[in-house]
């Protein structure tokens, strides 16, 4: 078993030194400069005689940014006819048949057209490292998966394109594009990032100080936990790749939205621990196929989509004992941290569910596993 485990380990070795190096510019906001820079990146390696080409850039109608495009060389983008319009996506085709030793990525939470290669351009950017190309690219962190909810408590806002933090972990390098509220203000009051006819909308919502001020501390923390965690895998020295580390798990059931803040707790638990994370379903006889309602599958195929997303893995057993599971996992994976919703003592069996919850406490507290409950 341990000759199998080295020669996938050589293998996944070889695998990653014939794959293309991805770097990211992670953003607060819209507008602090990350397309800029990756032009600036782009044109500095041109002049080192790199071949770097653009394969999707999205300028939004900003001076500053359109003429670093000049002097490059920009692959065309694919056109596909979707209800009746002609949308243009990045022919990931052509970049593949070109193989330059490097291309500019913008858009990375970018959902792609009906009939594109790929349904995300994060997909697009995986396979093109496969195949040995370097990427570089951008993404503001409110596309971020397991950030998308700090950012909607701060902006009131939410997005649907995002990608997983799984993306993040692939990067080689994350670099933050950091403004002060100040500057970025300035910024959109010269109309440098939005049309003088959206200024003032943008100035009295989500480019309001107080949320630049949270948003801009968020990517901080992101890039730097990010770095850390690169720092210490980097540190892990061959000798020690059988040191197995300790696991979050998230256990949740088929209700409709506390699993997912449960899952995307462990998530960014794990990933600030720089350790992994898993979830536990636990089917009851009540949810047996021949008994659960449809929307309550329709959510657990969400959260465990959810679960796989964000790098996680999806435990599901069968039992009437729902604690005794937990703990059973939390023997088997080394769990550190459990996250779980409220629980809920219905009678006529509240007594016996309330001697079994003080058993599991007190399992908890002798093996030091952290308890954090969502409600």
């Amino acid at each position: 078993m341990e000759q199998n485990d080295n020669a996938l380990r050589f293998l996944e070795l070889i695998r990653r030194s014939n794959r293309g190096k991805f770097k990211i510019y992670i953003g607060m906001i819209a507008g602090v400069g990350k397309t800029y820079r990756m032009l600036q990146d782009a044109h500095q390696m041109q002049k080192q005689g790199v071949d770097v080409q653009i394969a999707y850039v999205e300028t939004h109608g900003r001076h500053q940014t359109e003429a670093l495009v000049h002097g490059l060389t920009v692959i065309p983008r694919k056109n596909i006819f979707y209800k009746g319009k002609e949308i243009e996506e990045m022919d990931v085709d052509a970049v593949l048949q070109i193989h330059p030793e490097i291309v500019i990525v913008d858009e990375l939470a970018h959902s792609n057209i009906e009939g594109s290669r790929n349904m995300k351009r994060w997909q697009d950017v995986m396979e093109l490292l496969d195949a040995g190309i370097n990427v570089i690219s951008a993404v503001n962190i409110q596309h971020i998966e397991s950030l998308n909810e700090d950012v909607r408590s701060i902006v009131g806002i939410g997005v649907r394109e995002l990608i997983p933090d799984s993306v993040l972990q692939e990067a080689d390098e994350v670099v933050n594009i950091d403004l002060t509220a100040e500057d970025l203000i300035n910024r959109l009051k010269d109309g440098k990032i939005y049309h003088k006819d959206k200024i003032q909308t943008a100035l009295d919502n989500y480019f309001k100080t107080s949320n630049i001020l949270q948003l801009r501390g968020l990517a901080l923390k992101e890039v730097a936990m990010r770095v850390n965690n690169k720092v210490e895998n980097e540190s892990i020295t061959s000798a020690d790749s059988n040191i197995r580390r300790s696991m979050v798990l998230a256990c949740i059931s088929s209700n409709a939205l506390t699993p997912i803040h449960i899952i995307h707790r462990a998530a960014r638990i794990a990933s600030h621990y720089n350790t992994e994370f898993c979830t536990l379903y636990v089917r009851r006889p009540s949810e047996s196929p021949d008994r659960i309602e449809l929307a309550s599958q329709r959510h657990l195929i969400n959260h465990f989509k959810l679960v796989i997303e964000l790098g996680g893995e999806v435990i599901r057993t069968e039992s009437t004992n729902v604690m005794g599971e937990i703990i059973k996992v939390c023997n088997e994976r080394q769990i550190s941290t459990v996250c779980m919703g409220q629980p809920s003592f219905k009678l006529p069996y509240s007594l016996w569910m309330t001697h079994k919850y003080r058993r599991f406490m007190r399992f908890l507290a002798e093996k030091k596993i952290d308890l954090i409950i969502i409600a």
